[in-house]
């Protein structure tokens, strides 16, 4: 079975940037690109026509009518940028939370816009109406995902993903930055590396690997003692980066991999790495209680802070 890459689209300037990198991730790796609209259920039966203080748009359709005409503007939007690409359209009734936790087990990679503005920053017109993809919705499916996850700024452009020709004059563009990915050396994952290697194996794009080690903070005692899972010193760090990475080295001979051991918290220096970054991919590692939000420091700060698309890439 082909997987799509999916979409969820609500009207907002988040799922606007969402379902264009989306579209030009599904041609880039040759997939089927398939696009949601939730509508949650009401209690009450819709009216037949707007209530008195209604927010309508010209010709006297509700909000919620123009939301279900998005998926179908932004298909022919898409298709006249990517002739090629098959999409499909979907309209889903649903609490946003669980119909996209369930889009997501069927997709080769779920694709959202970052965190909606606070409501006092609501929009006034129909032409941005308010996103049902609130931070809390967006968090909350980064948290119980069990596939990979992409999260796209605001604002996003292809342009920013691509590295300028120097001394061009006007910009040309002609090469992919780098996939960053972000690995914890005490516990590397091959899920993670797989899919940071085939995401700069598709793009053409150099890998660099991030990995943060920080001074233990009792001094006096081995670093073993303090922190057996997470004290590596750099010059250990880097020949355990080549051991973990030999075989995937040879598996992508043609893709250029940069190691970076760094001192200091990882999650600055992913954050810093976003600013000239394809793509950031780190890692979440799945956790079986139903209750509660598991998103680890590192994720959860890169998710805040990075200014690059970031892939979330859940794993055991």
């Amino acid at each position: 079975m082909t997987r799509p890459v999916i979409t969820a689209v609500d009207g907002s300037a988040e799922s606007r940037a969402a379902a264009e990198w989306a579209a030009r991730e599904a041609r880039m790796r040759a997939l089927p690109l398939h696009i949601l609209n939730v509508s949650q259920p009401t209690a009450r039966p819709r009216p037949a026509a707007p209530q008195r203080g209604a927010v309508t748009a010209p010709g006297g359709a509700t909000l919620t009518k123009q939301r279900e005409r998005l998926p179908n503007e932004w298909t022919d939007r898409l298709r006249e940028r990517h002739a090629d690409l098959v999409i499909s359209v979907e309209q889903v009734s649903g609490r946003p939370m669980q119909v996209l936790l369930s889009a997501a087990r069927t997709a080769a990679v779920l694709v959202l816009g970052s965190p909606a503005p606070s409501p006092s920053e609501t929009p006034d017109t129909l032409d941005t109406p308010t996103g049902f993809f609130s931070a809390s919705v967006t968090t909350g499916v980064v948290a119980h995902a069990e596939r990979r996850v992409v999260l796209v700024r605001t604002g996003e452009k292809a342009e920013d993903e691509w590295l300028p020709v120097p001394g061009s004059g006007p910009r040309l563009y002609e090469e992919y930055c780098d996939v960053v990915l972000g690995l914890d050396l005490s516990r590397p994952c091959d899920t993670l590396i797989e899919y940071a290697f085939a995401a700069a194996a598709s793009r053409g794009a150099a890998l660099r690997i991030v990995h943060g080690w920080s001074q233990p903070p009792v001094f006096g005692a081995g670093a073993a003692a303090v922190d057996p899972s997470h004290s590596i010193p750099p010059h250990s760090a880097s020949r355990l980066l080549d051991d973990v990475l030999r075989s995937w080295r040879r598996d992508f001979p043609g893709i250029e991999v940069k190691q970076q051991c760094v001192v200091g918290h990882a999650q600055d220096h992913l954050v810093d790495a976003s600013k000239d970054a394809s793509l950031l991919v780190v890692g979440r590692r799945i956790r079986r209680s139903a209750i509660g939000i598991h998103i680890g420091p590192v994720t959860r700060a890169v998710l805040q802070g990075a200014t690059s698309p970031v892939a979330v890439v859940p794993h055991n």
